[in-house]
C-alpha cells in the first residue's frame, strides 16, 4: 500500500489560495466539479473496526476504486491502495455481489491544482466551511508546498474528512462515519443543533 503524504487546511478561501497558486505557477487540472462517492464495509464492520473503507468515487475526470486505511492521524498516517475503473455502477454491483454493503454515500466538490509535483485540492463538503488538502510524494514537498502557500503546518489536519465535521459539529468520528448521506442540500436539524459556537 502506498502512504498518502498529505494535510488539511480548515475554514480557506478559496479565492485568496487561487490567487497564490496563480503567482506561483501552478496550474488548474480540474475546474471546480461535483464529485460522488459510496463507501463500503462488511455487514459485521470489519473493515470500520480496523479503521479501513472501500470506496467508489467519480472525480469527474475518472473513476477510482480504492482501499483505505487510517493508521494515526499524522502527515503519514493514512495507507491506499487505488485503481481507475470505468463505470461507477457496475464497480458498486460488485462490490456489493461479494459481499460489502453500502455505508454511506456522498458529493463533494473539488478544484484540482498542480504546484511543482504536489496537488492542491480545494475541497467543499456539504455544510461546512471549504477547506484545502495538499498531498504530495514526500514530506519535504508538502513542507515546501505549505511554506510557499504561507500556511502554518501547525495549523494541519490529518486523516479523513471527519477532523473537518468535527471542527464545526459537536460530533464523534464515529457518528460522521455512520450519516448514510452526506449530499448539497439543507443542512438537517439535528446537526444544525450540534454547530459548535465561533
Amino acid at each position: 500500500m502506498e502512504t498518502e503524504v498529505e494535510a488539511k487546511f480548515l475554514r480557506i478561501d478559496h479565492n485568496a489560495v487561487r490567487a497564490k497558486l496563480k503567482k506561483l505557477g501552478a496550474r488548474c487540472e480540474q475546474p471546480m466539479r461535483l464529485m460522488k462517492r459510496k463507501n463500503y464495509d462488511f455487514p459485521d464492520s470489519r473493515l470500520e473496526k480496523g479503521r479501513s473503507w472501500v470506496r467508489v468515487r467519480d472525480e469527474g475526470d475518472r473513476l477510482t476504486l480504492s482501499y483505505k486505511q487510517l493508521n494515526h492521524r499524522s502527515l503519514h498516517g493514512t495507507k491506499e491502495v487505488s485503481l481507475e475503473i470505468n463505470d461507477f455502477t457496475a464497480a458498486d454491483s460488485f462490490l456489493q455481489a461479494i459481499g460489502l454493503v453500502v455505508v454511506s454515500f456522498q458529493e463533494t466538490r473539488r478544484e484540482s491544482w498542480l504546484l511543482e509535483n504536489v496537488q492542491i485540492e480545494l475541497d467543499e463538503w456539504p455544510w461546512i466551511r471549504p477547506f484545502l488538502e495538499v498531498e504530495g510524494p514526500n514530506e519535504s514537498a508538502v513542507r515546501t508546498a505549505i511554506d510557499h502557500l504561507r500556511l502554518n503546518l501547525d495549523n494541519a489536519l490529518y486523516g479523513s474528512v471527519e477532523v473537518a465535521y468535527q471542527a464545526e459539529y459537536d460530533v464523534s468520528e464515529s457518528e460522521i462515519d455512520h450519516w448514510q448521506e452526506i449530499t448539497f442540500k439543507p443542512i438537517p436539524q439535528w446537526l444544525e443543533a450540534k454547530r459548535r459556537k465561533g
